[in-house]
């Protein structure tokens, strides 16, 4: 921790997790000079809303003591900002981390291959299998394999990078010591023995459907490169793609039966130009220049991996993971959702139309859709009274 965890602590319980404090970070040099400064500099600032402010205002510092305290009681670390064991890699987002909560280790990431590999937690024996391979392959070469630490994909990359002896971290949508699939406890008791449990989320943070696609930017942001393994068109794992894309990493997936649609996402990646992983070699070898620390003639053949591969050491545990995407609850939602898009018209239809999901700031919606700023501001306000669209700081909208 940096002589200034503080005041990170107190930045990111005034402003909330994914804010975009990159600007403010470059404005006024680090949050002991955001906490120093007075109202009238903070009013100033074109990087603060009004409710922004309200916040910096309302929050006293002391309240991070109670979040240290957790920290030290349960030996978990507390990587702020300034911290000299704070990934580079993240600080180039506009919206980092303003801390980072650590159990285990985190590796060097600037100093490593770090490859991210995501997809569906429902994931079919065939993704599990390629997982399991293509992150041991990864890991005997001397990468790190970054994923969720959830059921599916998530748990095949862990597996795989364990198995080869290398290091895995693991980025949760939820608090270290929050009760979030205490089933799958001892996968994450292994993860931090061979690496690190990594969240943004303080201490016994409950997960949430809306935690996990933000700690999605923070997967991609540790890794040089991220595999998508199988999605569909509508998958989480596609908004870690669109991150990566939007950060400058790579995008790798694994080709798939163009009959399934539990693969339309991944193969859709294809078309628009992510590159092709068949075997572990694949998602390494564009980085043998860059890092000294691989060495790719550790990699067996991928007939190797095969004859290796275990059924038992694997598959993951049969339990049921709390499903914030697919539940009954959200699946009727989500039908609602889509009756209403359907039936807009004029500027909504057109504001709407011009909305993905990840976050796109005002200037760019008005430049896509032409309409003056009135109307556009108009009906970015309808839409989210509608709960079709959804707002955060640094006027960035983006659809549900």
């Amino acid at each position: 921790m940096s002589k200034n965890e503080r005041y990170w602590l107190w930045l990111q319980s005034a402003l909330g997790e994914g804010a975009n404090i990159r600007e403010l970070i470059d404005e006024f040099g680090s949050a002991k000079e955001i906490y120093n400064s007075n109202i009238l500099e903070w009013r100033m600032s074109p990087n603060l809303t009004s409710k922004q402010i309200n916040r910096l205002e309302e929050t006293n510092i002391n309240s991070v003591d109670e979040i240290i305290y957790n920290c030290q009681n349960n030996n978990w670390q507390i990587i702020d900002f300034e911290d000299s064991k704070y990934p580079k890699r993240l600080k180039s987002l506009i919206n980092p981390p303003a801390v980072l909560y650590v159990d285990g280790e985190l590796p060097d990431i600037d100093s490593l291959a770090v490859i991210g590999v995501v997809g569906t937690r429902r994931a079919s024996d065939y993704s599990i299998r390629v997982t399991h391979i293509m992150s041991r392959g990864v890991c005997d070469a001397g990468g790190v394999v970054v994923s969720g630490g959830a059921l599916g994909v998530d748990t095949a990359a862990h597996k795989g990078a364990i198995m080869a002896g290398g290091k895995t971290v693991a980025v949760l949508g939820c608090g270290l010591g929050a009760g979030y699939l205490n089933q799958n406890k001892s996968l994450r008791d292994t993860i931090k023995h061979n690496g690190a449990l990594v969240t943004e989320y303080p201490p016994f943070t409950p997960a949430g459907k809306y935690t996990f696609p933000l700690r999605n930017r923070i997967i991609s942001g540790l890794s040089v490169g991220v595999l998508v393994v199988e999605a569909g068109v509508k998958s989480g794992s596609l908004i870690t793609a669109n991150y990566a894309l939007e950060q400058g990493r790579d995008v790798f997936t694994i080709p798939a039966s163009v009959l399934s649609l539990d693969f339309a996402g991944t193969n859709k990646l294809i078309e628009d130009g992510a590159m092709i992983a068949t075997k572990p070699i694949n998602l390494v070898q564009p980085y043998a220049e860059r890092f000294d620390t691989l060495d790719l003639s550790k990699i067996k053949t991928l007939d190797e991996y095969i004859c290796d591969y275990s059924d038992k050491s694997a598959n993951a545990p049969e339990v049921v993971e709390p499903d914030f995407d697919t539940s009954n609850d959200d699946r009727e939602k989500r039908l609602d959702l889509e009756k209403e898009s359907n039936s807009l018209t004029g500027d909504l239809k057109l504001v709407y139309d011009c909305l993905d999901n990840s976050f796109s700031h005002i200037d760019l919606i008005l430049e896509k859709t032409g309409v003056k700023p009135s109307s556009v501001i108009s009906a970015l306000t309808q839409l989210e009274i509608m709960g079709l669209v959804q707002s955060t700081s640094g006027k960035r909208y983006k659809k549900i």
